[in-house]
């Protein structure tokens, strides 16, 4: 019945997607709407051909989403340890996530879960990749990113489509965030110009250095949570069975409540988007951290391994990878 409702939910978005042509054609349609548009085409271009990915049909159709959420993703973890509640799906395997085109689905597998004891998240998502089981189209949502965050997110979905391991969410979703942050980099200086270290000060085009500036900020950000990723899994260890719960519950908010506190000792270019994320919100759970260890805590061996073995060419790195996993 899950796999019925979810082919059913992606359909009604395919079926309701424009084509490109179609859209840009239409003299309703705004002109930053379709600058957008002309803008993913060409960092699809670049992406297929300068990094090696796949082409597809994805990305040439469009979907209004009218200012709504169309899909929902929930996670689950034990309370007590940093290990996922997963899934198991055909062709994928095993995921950590779960989503659902249907809010009050999602709610109410959300409530199971939490009767069983489990931490959980429903969080609302962007963006996803159906790795070739239909063309995914560009959702109206997408076009509020800079255009640093948009080429990212094209490369990184990219990324899925052309490499995808079963089993194995936190290598597909590093893979797909090192190739998306570096090639988006690439990208903007292929559009922009390229960093000219030779001035004084180097010269970097405003875009490039927008973007740079984000990415700064976000890989501030990761560290810090993985460093408390760390800290919340030794806590866990001194657990024992003769632990009460309420002290254990009390341990554990503690430590993530100082965490967060802790949050406004790292230096940022723009603090205000991350300062104040948490002020009116209940303390995250243990969802919260196992999300940057999915998407983030390989990168840099990742990073070290395409710059060390490969010159950090994206081409011969995913070749090499697609022959390692077959």
């Amino acid at each position: 019945m899950y796999g019925i409702g979810q082919g059913v939910g992606q359909m009604k978005i395919v079926w309701n997607a424009r084509p490109i042509k179609e859209v840009l054609n239409d003299p309703a349609v705004n002109d930053s709407i379709k600058a957008k548009l002309l803008y993913i085409e060409e960092v699809k271009k670049f992406a297929i051909d300068s990094l090696g990915l796949k082409p597809s049909r994805n990305y040439t159709t469009f979907f209004d989403q009218h200012g709504k959420p169309v899909l929902w993703v929930l996670t689950a973890a034990e309370k007590y340890q940093l290990k996922p509640y997963e899934w198991k799906f055909p062709v994928i395997g095993t995921v950590g996530y779960k989503g659902f085109f249907d809010v009050e689905k999602g709610k109410k597998k959300e409530k199971e879960l939490d009767a069983l004891g489990y931490d959980t998240d429903l969080g609302v998502v962007s963006a996803w990749s159906t790795l070739g089981w239909f063309r995914d189209p560009i959702l109206s949502g997408m076009l509020r990113r800079s255009e640093g965050q948009l080429a990212e997110l094209i490369i990184h979905e990219m990324t899925h489509a052309t490499l995808y391991i079963a089993s194995n969410v936190d290598f597909n979703e590093n893979l797909a965030s090192i190739i998306g942050e570096e090639g988006a980099i690439l990208f903007l200086q292929h559009k922009y110009g390229k960093i000219d270290s030779a001035q004084t000060p180097p010269y970097i085009p405003k875009q490039v250095l927008d973007y740079l500036q984000q990415k700064e900020d976000y890989d501030s950000y990761t560290r810090h949570f993985l460093q408390g990723t760390a800290q919340l899994d030794s806590l866990y260890h001194t657990f024992t069975d003769q632990t009460p719960e309420k002290e254990k519950g009390d341990l554990k908010r503690k430590m993530i409540s100082e965490i967060i506190s802790s949050l406004d000792t790292v230096k940022f270019h723009r603090p205000e988007k991350y300062l104040k994320r948490f002020a009116d919100k209940q303390l995250p759970n243990n969802t919260w951290f196992l999300s940057f260890t999915r998407y983030d805590a390989q990168k840099d061996e990742m990073k070290k391994e395409m710059k060390q073995k490969f010159q950090g060419d994206f081409k011969k790195y995913l070749l090499y990878l697609k022959t390692k996993y077959k």
